[in-house]
């Protein structure tokens, strides 16, 4: 995790430094360019037409937000990802531009805007992208003179996110549903793509992406009937498509155990999920020929819980009307919007996590407002911007994003000081903001360095509008985000002893304890009880662990050397869910049920290793016997349970 030298004996910088810099391989997202470039540079162009370039400017900032935001897919919720956050900037601009000038009021005031807005950003992602702008626009009405009276510059930036939700809806009425169907038939490719690697190396990493895939799909549909009234026939449809894939999904670790063992599967297992997909995204509804046997007469039990799955899958799909009260909720439905504004209140009050960032973030803005308050720092509201942006550990490192954020000012430093020295202003602002505008979704796709690279330019144009101050704006944009990157990175991680004792290994001995669970209730009495629910939860779970191990990656020592060695551990965990519903689906289709004692050892085993990861920082050696049936359903599980003990070793340390 250190740094090293090449074959040449050049030193090269560590990996955990470098990471963010390299470009992420993401097609050009060509609808979300026109839309930004559309945005930002006809507010413009209104605001010179009336004489009143500052408006344009303002409503152009608030499209800036708006373009940021949209991050979603399914039009409901693009509705929501824009608009709801529009809300609270409004409110934060009229709580700077109330303190604008008074000092250490104003200090107060954003400290305190800065801990509801840490709080609120820990409920979901509509929310954080909510508390990211409630910020900003507090932060920007106290730094910058606003038009009076009060309301024109919360009325203006609002004016600019309805613009790009304006722009977002127009093919609303043509395409509707088709986000939803699109994400729902992606997932069943992500499927097929999984049983072509049955059997490889990569099964692992297929498996997580259509983890990621169904977390997307489940997300977007059922959070859209939460907000209808009944159940429409198309969303039933399409949440009836997408549960008929949970036996699919649960026979994928028994058919890669299968493959493994005597060969590849059919190429024909894959195909028919890879046509079912693109029935699902057609809205085909004809009956064609049940999918025939794959496997021949003598099929194994992973093998027939393969055909039996194709075959229920084959019949869900080319459904043409399903009775919309008759969907198996199997997975679980949202609670009410009561229901979850008291839990949301709850968590928000209550939860640890949501105080101590809530508070880091006040710690930091304060800081910065009381620094910019007693030295003349010039344009000071930019130190506490770089601040928010920084320190936003949903988003990722807060190490790592001051790195990237100080690098991508740089870089957008370098364009901007082109176009404020050789661009007149006026008109030419126009087709300058339409060109730097459509670099940010391009440029957001990635990376963070890049997407502050075509942000600074846009910010730097827009402040020039409304301040008239030309190239002199250069240098101290460049001043005051290093020193915001400064405050983040002191006050914001050096002084938290979670930022040098990560909590990966709780999060890891979770969900060690969790498979115990799930491993019992795979064998228990009643083994079909809550087993589906428990299952993907514990499935999101992995992949919440998984992110936080990649985001403890790129911290710099000793964070990032023990996740690295921590890493084929989180692994092998994933690995043992797997062999738990294989062993599951096996003794489905008729393998003979394992020892309820050794499914007992096995448990008992998951959560010594639990217990024994949350008691240190550093991997164990352990014992790792597990005595049991060689050739029984269970020996691939324990063969993992052996291989993750082992993994906790000394050679680790």
């Amino acid at each position: 995790m250190g740094s090293g030298r090449r074959r040449d004996g050049r030193l090269v910088p560590p990996a955990w430094l470098t990471a963010g810099l390299r470009p992420a391989p993401a097609p050009v997202p060509w609808a979300a360019v026109v839309r930004a470039s559309l945005a930002l540079s006809l507010p413009l162009a209104v605001g010179l037409a009336v004489d009143q370039p500052a408006y344009g400017a303002l409503v152009s900032m608030g499209a800036l937000s708006g373009v940021i935001g949209d991050t979603a897919d399914a039009y409901r919720m693009r509705v929501f990802n824009i608009a709801v956050p529009q809300l609270f900037g409004a409110l934060g601009v009229t709580l700077g531009t109330l303190v604008f000038g008074q000092g250490w009021l104003a200090v107060a005031t954003l400290t305190l805007v800065a801990l509801v807005s840490g709080m609120i950003s820990s409920i979901g992602a509509v929310a954080s992208a909510s508390g990211l702008l409630l910020l900003l626009n507090a932060v920007v009405g106290a730094g910058l003179p606003m038009p009076e009276p009060w309301w024109k510059a919360p009325l203006l930036l609002t004016a600019g996110g309805l613009v790009v939700l304006a722009l977002t809806l127009l093919g609303w009425p043509l395409r509707r549903a088709a986000p939803e169907r699109a994400a729902v038939a992606a997932t069943y490719r992500t499927v097929a793509d999984l049983y072509e690697a049955a059997g490889s190396e990569s099964y692992q990493e297929r498996r997580r992406e259509v983890t990621a895939s169904l977390n997307q799909s489940y997300d977007l549909i059922l959070a859209r009937r939460t907000r209808q009234h009944g159940r429409t026939s198309s969303l039933a449809r399409l949440l009836a498509q997408l549960n008929v894939l949970v036996p699919l999904l649960e026979a994928a670790p028994a058919a890669d155990l299968r493959a493994r063992l005597y060969g590849p599967l059919p190429p024909a297992v894959a195909a028919t999920v890879r046509d079912l997909a693109d029935a699902v995204e057609s809205g085909r509804t004809e009956h064609p020929d049940q999918p025939g046997p794959v496997f021949g007469p003598a099929a194994r039990p992973a093998e027939k819980a393969v055909e039996h799955a194709l075959r229920h899958a084959a019949t869900v799909v080319h459904e043409a009307e399903p009775d919309p009260y008759d969907i198996d909720d199997r997975l679980g439905r949202p609670a009410s919007l009561t229901v979850r504004a008291r839990r949301t209140a709850r968590t928000t009050l209550l939860s640890e996590p949501s105080w101590r960032y809530g508070l880091r973030l006040a710690l930091c803005i304060g800081l910065a407002q009381a620094l910019v308050s007693l030295i003349a720092v010039p344009r000071s509201y930019w130190v506490a911007l770089t601040v928010t942006f920084v320190l936003k550990p949903d988003f990722g490192s807060v190490f790592s994003r001051a790195v990237l954020r100080a690098v991508g000012t740089c870089l957008g430093l370098v364009s901007a000081a082109l176009v404020l020295a050789e661009v007149p202003r006026g008109w030419w602002d126009v087709p300058v903001m339409a060109l730097l505008a459509a670099l940010i979704p391009a440029f957001s796709a990635k990376g963070y360095a890049f997407q502050t690279a075509a942000i600074t330019p846009v910010i730097l144009l827009l402040s020039d509008t409304l301040n008239q101050e030309g190239f002199d704006l250069v240098l101290p944009r460049l001043y005051d985000s290093l020193i915001g990157c400064a405050i983040a990175l002191v006050a914001g991680y050096l002084l938290w002893p979670e930022s040098w004792h990560s909590r990966i290994g709780d999060r890891l001995a979770d969900a060690v304890a969790d498979s115990a669970a799930y491993v019992e209730r795979a064998f228990g009495a009643d083994a079909n009880a809550g087993r589906l629910r428990a299952r993907r939860a514990l499935y999101r779970d992995l992949s919440a662990v998984r992110s936080e191990f990649q985001r403890a990656l790129t911290e710099p020592p000793p964070t990032g050397t023990r996740a690295a060695a921590w890493w084929p551990l989180a692994i092998a965990v994933e690995r043992i869910v797997d062999a738990t519903t294989a062993a599951r689906i096996r003794v489905a289709h008729g393998a003979p049920p394992p020892d309820p004692a050794e499914v007992t050892a096995v448990a008992r085993e998951l959560r010594e290793l639990a217990e024994g990861l949350r008691a240190t920082d550093t991997l164990f050696a352990v014992r790792t016997e597990l005595p049991g049936d060689d050739e029984g359903v269970l020996a691939p599980l324990r063969q993992e349970v052996r291989a993750a003990r082992a993994i906790a070793g000394p050679e680790l340390r």
